[in-house]
Formats: C-alpha cells, structure tokens, sequence
C-alpha cells in the first residue's frame, strides 16, 4: 500500500483537494483530507506538488508507425483496399516504438492507438497503457476500442491515385454505406442460420451448414450492434456532417475524430450528441482541410454541450500533451472543464471511465504528481505511478 501525502489534488470529479492524501495500490483506496493510513503504507510527500489523474490522449497512432526508421516502421495504414475493417492495429502495435518514451514525460498514462486514415475501413484501435511491458497484450485496457473510418482528403488520395473507388468525398460515403449493408446482410444470414440450427435441435435434426466467417464483417457488425463505435476522421464541417447523416442512417455509435471545422456546425454537432476528439492543433497546415485549425474548436464545441476531448495524433510530441489543456484555457475554456478534456472526457467517450480519468476509490491508481500546477507551463511531471506501480520517466 502507498499514500500520497500533503499534496494539492485536482480531480475532474471531486475538485480541488488541499492538503490531500491519496492511498492506493493497484487501485485507488481513498482520497481527502483526512484518510486513514494503515500501518505499514509507504509515505510519499507531495507537500508543495499537484497530484492529477493521469491524462488522457484519445486518438494516437503511438507503436504502429516509427518514423525513425522510416518505410519499415510504418505499419498503421493497409492501403491495398479501401475497406478492411479485418485489420487488428494491435497487430502492429510495437512496445519498443521509440514515441512510446515521451508518453508518461507528458503525464498521459493512457493512450487510444490504431490504425490511420489512408482507408475509408481502417481497422480496429485499441487502448493501452504505456507500463514499459515488452508484450503489448500485457498492456491493453480495451481491445477493440472502436473502428476507424475515414472520411475527406485522405482516402480520396490514396485510392483515387490509384485509379479506384473512392476518388470523391461521395465516393467516400457510399463505400462506407455499402459496407454497413454488407454487415447488414450478413447478421441477417447469420440470425437465421442461429434460428434454424435451433429449430433442427429441437427436431432433432442434423444442423445446417453455418455461413462462411467474415472477420471483416464480423467487426461491422459489432458497429451495427452498437458495440464499438465508429472512429470517424474528419477535417472539414461537411464531412463532419456526413459522418453524422451515415450514423444516423445505421443508428450507429460515432466519435469524431479531429473535428478541425465543429467550431462552425458547433449547435448541429451539439444536437447529435456526438463527442469530438479535436486535434492536432500543434502542427503545421498539412492539406487544405486542415487550414482553421486552432484551439478554438475546442472551445467553441465545449461551450456548445459537446462533450470535448484533446488529442496530438501523435503529431504532436506527447512529452507537449500538457500544452493542450493550457492553449485552450488561453483561448477563453475555464480550468475545469480544460482538465476535464484531458482526464474524465476522453476515459467516458472510450467507454473506459470505470477504470480511468478520475482520483475516486475503485479506479486504477494511475496517478501523475506534478512539481506544481499541471496547466502552469514550468511545471514538471515528477513521478508517474500507473495501475499503482511507480513508472520511471525516462
């Protein structure tokens, strides 16, 4: 058992605890100011240190694409087809990829990673924790997190060069639709096999032959069931609204990933009830949808009841990640919810929030202390501690 002792604690859910104690191992015990600390307990004071839950980077490519080694590293896009919800990006996912290090450096100590935009179908994302294990599996938190589709620039470039389907943003969107019917089709042939293999055992029957397995449809499937949501990549206010006219066609989960013009459809975003993961903001004007980047997205989604998430899509180095939530406190979000961006926010949009985001009793102990306030730009991360085990900061 460890206590973390005289520290300034900020929570998205408890708020700001002076004076506070945190007592943990593998999951957090208590937190408050008057916490009862069994004998025995290892004693870490914070005294003049900010404790914060670890942060939370929601859309990442980390471990599927080492630019260091260039062509042989870049393992994140299968773009042979434009449709391969088949792949697994836990399948190139690399513990030793070199971008790893700089994640706890940033107090994030959980990332959503997977496949890039180069595919309208991408493959499944997954989450992880960067625990510095050399076996992913020992590191996963949930697996498949969601499906990453595409929409915009990115597949239209890939596979229009290519001289296929799809060349157009309507290209886009009817690949996707045919998709979804394709999953449709077959849950329907796969509900019917079920009923007749029922029927013949009730009969005692020989049972009929079972549909062919589709791994790719199999995971869309998951999307029309409402298990797993879809990740959906788009830039530009028009492509964001048709992601959400496709999901409501298919009363399909959806996450908007990037979201780079929400700030101008904010209210529409607002009444869809979908989150918005808004990034990267730190970096240069890569393709003509992404030219109004800036951190007023963000602000402006947040101010209109969409639930807001930060993001660097591993674009932004993650050792910056604290650079986030201080952009868009300057850019007019109060501090509140800014933590929440980064912390409560992306842990509820993944559907991870009984786990992580949050210093409540219960949840894993994945927890930063800071040498001072977290949004304060002098401010170091000290020590990291992740599922309650203290995570050295290389």
């Amino acid at each position: 058992m460890k206590a973390i002792t005289n520290a300034t604690i900020l929570c998205p859910v408890n708020g700001l605890i002076k004076g506070g104690t945190i007592l943990f191992d593998e999951k957090i015990h208590a937190v408050g100011k008057t916490v009862e600390i069994p004998k025995g307990t290892k004693i870490i004071d914070a005294e003049g240190r900010y404790v914060a839950p670890g942060f939370i980077d929601a859309h990442t490519h980390q471990g599927l694409f080492d630019g260091s080694i260039g062509w042989a590293g870049a393992d994140g896009n299968e773009m042979t087809n434009p449709v391969t919800p088949d792949m697994r990006g836990i399948d190139s996912f690399n513990p030793d990829e070199p971008s790893l290090g700089e994640v706890i450096r940033g107090g994030v100590t959980c990332i959503n990673t997977g496949p890039g935009s180069g595919n309208v179908i991408s493959g499944e994302a997954f989450i992880v924790k960067p625990i510095g294990s050399g076996v992913v599996d020992d590191m996963i938190l949930m697996a498949p997190s969601g499906l990453k589709v595409a929409f915009g620039e990115n597949p239209k470039r890939v596979h229009g060069t290519e001289k296929r389907t799809p060349s157009t943003r309507m290209g886009v969107a009817a690949v996707l639709r045919k998709a979804l019917v394709d999953g449709q089709n077959h849950m329907i042939e796969l509900e019917a096999y079920l009923a007749k293999a029922k029927e013949s055992k009730e009969k005692g029957e020989s049972p009929p032959t079972p549909p062919k397995r589709d791994l790719g449809l199999e995971t869309i499937i998951k999307v029309l069931k409402r298990e797993i949501p879809i990740h959906a990549h788009a830039h530009r206010a028009d492509d964001i609204a048709t992601v959400i006219r496709i999901a409501n066609e298919f009363n399909i989960r959806v996450v908007l990933i990037h979201c780079t013009e929400g700030h101008k459809i904010s209210k529409f975003i607002a009444k869809s009830k979908f989150p918005a993961v808004v990034g990267p903001t730190i970096y240069w004007v890569s393709k003509p949808e992404t030219r109004d980047r800036g951190f007023k997205t963000a602000v402006e989604l947040n101010k209109a009841g969409v639930k807001v998430a930060l993001q660097t899509d591993s674009l932004t180095p993650m050792n910056h990640f604290p650079l986030l939530p201080m952009y868009v406190i300057k850019e007019g979000m109060d501090r509140e919810d800014a933590l929440k961006c980064v912390t409560i926010n992306p842990a509820e949009i993944l559907g991870v929030e009984e786990r992580v985001g949050s210093l409540e009793v219960g949840k894993d102990a994945d927890i930063v202390v800071w040498s001072g306030d977290p949004f304060e730009f002098y401010s170091k991360v000290e020590q990291v501690f992740i599922n309650g085990n203290n995570v050295s900061i290389k």
